[in-house]
């Protein structure tokens, strides 16, 4: 079976790098499937679950938003942050989407309620991602 390298990173670090027989991708206009020998491609990447699938083996990145660079051989994604389903904590993710909701419900005069609403989403999608992850 043919594979293709994957590397996926921040500006600060490199989250995952190794080999995969398939990934699927939160692209800005829907969900992208690449396989090994994929045509080039340049994506924009909405925050979302990579599902880096090798054989039965499927490792899952949690990305706030990014670019993906796809060339016949190897996948690079630069996210802005990414981090792998498991090494996510739960706990952490439900405290800063309790936050969120509440610099929403204050609705005093100095919140700004676009960064509020995106970190609530941004929580809420990575923990969708945890509960996934789990099961």
């Amino acid at each position: 079976m043919s594979t293709m390298e994957i590397l996926v990173a921040t500006a600060e670090r490199e989250v995952y790098s190794g080999l995969a027989t398939m990934l699927v991708a939160p692209g800005a206009a829907g969900e992208l499937g690449i396989m090994p020998k994929h045509s080039p491609l340049l994506a924009a990447l909405n925050p979302g679950e990579l599902r880096i699938i090798n054989g039965d083996d499927v490792d899952e990145v949690f990305i706030s938003g990014g670019f993906m660079e796809v060339q016949p051989d190897k996948i690079t994604i630069l996210a802005d942050t990414a981090e792998r389903a498991a090494d996510m904590d739960e706990a952490e993710i439900i405290a800063a989407q309790r936050r969120a909701e509440e610099v929403l419900s204050s609705n005093n005069g100095d919140t700004d309620l676009a960064m509020a609403e995106a970190e609530l989403a941004l929580m809420t999608a990575r923990l969708l991602v945890l509960k996934k992850y789990k099961k």
